[in-house]
């Protein structure tokens, strides 16, 4: 074992900057400093709540957080993307909708982002007891190496006397006010005219009367786990699928559950309130897997968002991996649908479509048409005789609150949507906290000043009801608020603004850093233990260099004809234990969407960290 003394981890160390921002939660109002930190081990991870790759790590954070609760201390450092995540009262929502009770910065500049070099959300940097950057990790996937690591620093600065063991430096997060509802996210209308909701973070399914506001029964315990039965358990459930009555009988219940952060299925027989665990393994996705089908039992899935009945089969929205799958449950089998994993705006065929965060769904009546609300491209996109479409969206980084021609018009992070009769689509703009109609290629809000509406349905008498999720309930729309001529809104318009990296044109040098986490090392069992995959948007700026390969560094050609626009970025690697009779594998991935703008005199190599050690 290496001397504590001699550890790499105390060589040519950078000091960690000051913490700053607009404010703090979790601390009792306390703005913490990097002296409060000091003998401690502290990752700051840096987030924004829209991002699916951020909630993933939140969920791999909590047992470290339990495992060296006392040495270390996370610091979530809030960095918005959206305009609506600037706000500090929705930020402290997300804290609560989410589970976070480690301290969060609220940093709506982005200046720690770009103190501390971040370009990627999540990123992670870890900070030993004497202040120092050891490490950044980009991406998710990194729970066994921070592990490791944080029990490297526990060794060398216990022996080196500078570690302080104790209870973290700040208080529990405040008790949720008492609600029948909190943070509702999807919702489906029952035959009998009831409604069952997701109560997502209650952790529970709630049936509600006609009225959409009277309790009639919980399903549930309301503890975050993953039982079935009658007592069920669930964690942070999503999107409802009503079956059609003669697949239900086969199948044996009567609504698929998207049950979103365990990443499964689970099929709820309304007559008994038992449930079962229908489609994943219980596992995150972390690979391939191809279109064919595969015992639905066995998949891996990735926080599934949402359901829906089409192409005679239940369509998952795959918001961790940018992709729809397929379940049926009759068969019992499952398969991927639409996407490439790679989270971007493309159209065509669904094999080749890029998407970003799917995360609502809604077969129009007559079963011709999936919609589906592209959330992180702030898009609504449509499925039509197996190709893809867009309806509304600009791109990952443009959004906004603007009616008027589609191709011209804005939303901003919509969760949900509702195809009606008459062939117009209701969406749930979540983000801008209004319901928005796209008819004959036009937008208009139609309500404004919601609570970050998550979904929409509509009763058997044709009301509408809309999941208002800030506001913890269902609310229906007066009648006649579809027949108006809409509210009058001042269309703002709003551009993600991250730093640029400023690139040359003609040749650059992509390289993707990547270390092992202390006793581990790079794994090739099954096959090729890195891979990278680069394209670019608009596709004209690269000449050279798109595709994919198994070599982390890749040559690029730039355009000089093209200003600006954005890299993507999709990189992975696969390690395993050494020296471990049964080694452990882990495979750690990273989505990047790299701003960049091609000047004379730009640099000629971009470094994107996945795993890097500071030491």
């Amino acid at each position: 074992m290496t001397d504590p003394a001699q550890s790499p981890l105390l060589q040519a160390r950078v000091r960690a900057p000051e913490l700053r921002g607009r404010g703090w939660l979790n601390t009792g109002g306390k703005a913490l400093t990097l002296a409060d930190l000091k003998g401690r081990i502290a990752i700051l991870d840096f987030w924004t709540f829209c991002c699916i790759n951020c909630l993933h790590v939140l969920d791999e954070l909590r047992p470290l957080e339990q495992r060296f609760a006392d040495v270390l201390v996370t610091i979530g450092v809030h960095s918005p993307k959206f305009e609506h995540e600037k706000d500090a009262a929705a930020l402290a929502a997300a804290v609560e909708r989410y589970g976070v009770d480690h301290p969060v910065l609220d940093d709506p500049d982005m200046n720690m982002w770009q103190q501390y070099a971040a370009k990627a959300w999540p990123t992670l940097t870890v900070i030993d007891p004497e202040g120092y950057v050891v490490a950044t990790m980009a991406g998710e996937g990194h729970a066994e190496g921070l592990a490791r690591l944080i029990e490297e620093l526990v060794r060398v600065h216990e022996a080196r006397g500078t570690l302080r063991r104790g209870d973290a430096p700040h208080p529990a997060a405040a008790k949720a006010d008492a609600t029948t509802l909190r943070f509702p996210g999807k919702a489906l209308a029952l035959p009998d005219g009831h409604f069952l909701v997701a109560d997502s973070t209650h952790h529970s399914l709630i049936e509600l009367d006609a009225d959409n506001e009277t309790l009639v029964r919980r399903i549930g315990t309301g503890e975050r786990g993953r039982k079935d039965g009658t007592e069920p358990e669930f964690s942070e459930p999503g999107g409802l699928c009503l079956l059609p009555p003669h697949v239900a009988e086969i199948a044996g219940y009567d609504v698929v559950v998207a049950d979103t952060v365990n990443h499964l299925l689970r099929g709820l027989r309304l007559a008994t309130g038992e449930v079962s665990t229908v489609a994943g393994s219980g596992r995150q996705w972390r690979g391939t897997v191809d279109f064919d089908q595969h015992d639905s039992l066995a998949v891996d899935l990735s926080s599934p968002w949402d359901v829906a009945w089409y192409d005679d089969r239940v369509v998952i929205a795959m918001a961790g991996i940018h992709q729809l799958w397929w379940f049926d449950p009759v068969r019992r089998t499952a398969g991927m649908y639409a996407g490439t994993t790679v989270e971007a705006l493309k159209d065509g065929p669904l094999h080749e479509v890029w998407m970003a965060q799917p995360s609502g769904l809604s077969a129009s009546p007559d079963g011709q048409r999936l919609w589906v609300a592209d959330s992180e491209s702030s898009a609504v996109r449509w499925i039509e005789d197996g190709e893809m479409h867009t309806a509304v969206g600009q791109g990952l980084f443009d959004f906004g609150h603007v009616d008027g021609p589609a191709d011209q018009a804005l939303l901003q992070h919509p969760l949900g949507l509702l195809a009606l009769a008459d062939g117009s689509v209701l969406v749930a703009d979540t983000y801008n906290g209004a319901i928005r109609r796209i008819a004959d290629n036009k937008v208009t809000t139609v309500v404004d000043g919601l609570k970050e509406p998550s979904d929409i349905v509509s009763t058997a008498t044709g009301a509408v009801v809309v999941v208002e999720s800030g506001a913890h309930r269902l609310v229906r729309l007066a009648p006649g608020t579809l027949a108006a001529a809409g509210v009058d809104v001042s269309g703002v318009r709003h551009r993600t603004e991250r730093p640029s990296t400023m690139l040359a044109p003609g040749e650059v040098e992509l390289d993707l850093i990547f270390e092992p986490a202390p006793g581990q090392k790079l794994d090739e069992s099954f096959g090729p233990s890195t891979r990278l995959e680069v394209s670019a948007s608009p596709p004209e700026l690269l000449l050279e260099g798109a595709g994919v390969t198994t070599d982390l560094r890749r040559r690029l050609v730039l355009s000089g004809d093209v200003a600006e626009g954005v890299l993507q970025v999709v990189a992975q690697a696969a390690t395993c234990d050494i020296d471990a009779e049964f080694p452990a594998c882990h495979l750690t991935r990273q989505d990047w969407g790299v701003p960049i703008r091609v000047v004379k005199g730009g640099a000629a190599r971009l470094p994107l960290i996945l795993r890097g050690m500071d030491a």
